[in-house]
């Protein structure tokens, strides 16, 4: 039986004939031409019923069928130029802040009244798949540079607990070392402060890690705090675990405490705004100059305006286990500004000052400030390789030098990893503010 199977071709041929042949036969001849065609073609009687019936003139084609298209490509380029100049937010996150960016972007580019009040409208899940194609995603993980210190550990107690507080003024403190691929000679290093119950955030840069330098710094930052500072909460470094922190802790009255050595889910709070707020933006390259840090600063001065002022943020609410899955809830996005101005215990005269800040600065100009900020501060990159930057920072469609960043090659060589009884514990939950409770 299989000398008499043809080809393709003829087999199509073969089956348009006896599709006729079958479709006018009556009933009872059927079955004999089933058989035929089963013998010629070997096919399964089955899939011999469904081409002799198959229409012999194809179908014309109805309407498409499915939810029609809602938000066209002018939306979503729009939707896009926010996403991006406000550094790539969460979807939840992004949805929050459109009714303060959007009217700044009109100014910027042509926006229809439908598309704007389309952007108004789409949820989170929905930008999701508007910014899907764009969205690339890169994990870098980086070992620091601090060892423990030892000096007046039984003078600062020891936070385990989770920070549960109502008012502002609780922060957590940590360095941020730009060291590059070695740790021999001074380097600068981003001091950042992170309140826990605003989610205000506070950085500045300082060449090396002496003890005189971070506490300058730390009083530095906290001027600039719309609020007292009542309580800080640092790892088990040298830079702050000294005499001279403990002293001014004291002088000012703010509680010092510390979390357990090699933990760093204690201090996932300051963790995750490590890679929001410095990782992101200055990479891993090396800055040894006072040149680097004051451009740094600048830099840091533009940037807390950004994150305080126009970018929202959540708090984790509650953890619910669903199977074996850990489903976290989260509160509505706000501003870090929106959370202060809830505090009766804030400075009035500052918050004030803030808010008429915020109605006053276009979000997309500062986003251009800060990356033409950024190409002067990667070009005193000791390592150029990592520090790749555009030609050009354009406003709309502003945030790709974090993007070329990120694209960056890797430098030749191995990175030289501490060993076993060195390597901290790796912190899965503080890069997406999980364990920590915001995002």
């Amino acid at each position: 039986m299989g000398a008499t199977r043809v080809g393709p071709q003829a087999r199509a041929e073969y089956l348009a004939r006896m599709r006729e042949r079958y479709q006018g036969a009556p009933k009872r001849k059927r079955g004999a031409l089933l058989d035929e065609v089963c013998a010629v073609t070997g096919y399964h009687r089955k899939a011999a019923v469904r081409l002799l019936n198959r229409a012999t003139a194809p179908r014309a084609r109805g309407p498409r069928r499915g939810r029609p298209v809602r938000y066209g490509p002018q939306a979503v380029r729009a939707l896009r130029t926010i996403w991006e100049a406000a550094g790539y937010p969460w979807s939840v996150r992004l949805r929050a802040l459109i009714p303060t960016w959007l009217p700044w972007l009109q100014q910027r580019q042509r926006v229809s009244a439908r598309d704007a009040t389309l952007l108004g409208q789409m949820s989170a899940r929905q930008m999701d798949r508007a910014l899907a194609p764009a969205k690339r995603t890169l994990k870098k993980r980086q070992y620091g540079g601090t060892k423990p210190g030892t000096l007046l550990k039984h003078h600062i107690p020891i936070k385990t607990d989770r920070w549960d507080v109502q008012i502002p003024g609780f922060a957590e403190i940590d360095l941020v070392t730009h060291s590059g691929e070695r740790a021999d000679g001074e380097f600068a290093y981003t001091l950042n402060l992170t309140d826990i119950h605003t989610t205000w955030v506070e950085s500045g840069a300082v060449l090396g890690k002496s003890q005189e330098r971070v506490c300058a710094q730390l009083d530095a930052l906290r001027q600039q705090l719309p609020f007292a500072l009542a309580g800080i909460d640092s790892d088990n470094g040298t830079e702050f675990i000294n005499a001279h922190l403990y002293r001014y802790c004291q002088t000012h009255r703010i509680q010092f405490t510390r979390g357990r050595p090699y933990k760093k889910d204690d201090n996932a709070h300051i963790e995750q705004k490590n890679w929001t707020h410095v990782r992101k933006l200055l990479g891993y390259v090396r800055y040894d100059t006072p040149e680097a840090v004051a451009a740094m600063n600048a830099v840091f001065a533009d940037l807390r305006l950004l994150q305080n002022l126009f970018l929202p943020t959540v708090k984790l609410v509650r953890k619910e286990r669903v199977g074996a899955k850990v489903r976290r809830v989260y509160d509505a996005p706000q501003t870090p500004l929106a959370r202060v101005q809830a505090c009766p215990s804030a400075h009035r005269i500052k918050v004030a000052a803030l808010v008429a800040a915020q109605r006053r600065l276009d979000p997309f100009a500062l986003r251009a400030r800060i990356d033409a900020g950024l190409e002067r501060v990667f070009a005193l990159a000791r390592d150029p390789r990592r520090a790749v930057v555009p030609s050009e920072a354009s406003v709309v469609g502003a945030g790709h030098a974090v993007q070329a960043l990120r694209s960056a090659p890797a430098p030749a060589g191995r990175l030289r990893r501490p060993g076993p009884r060195a390597r901290p514990r790796q912190n899965t939950a503080s890069t997406d503010g999980t364990a920590a409770g915001t995002r």
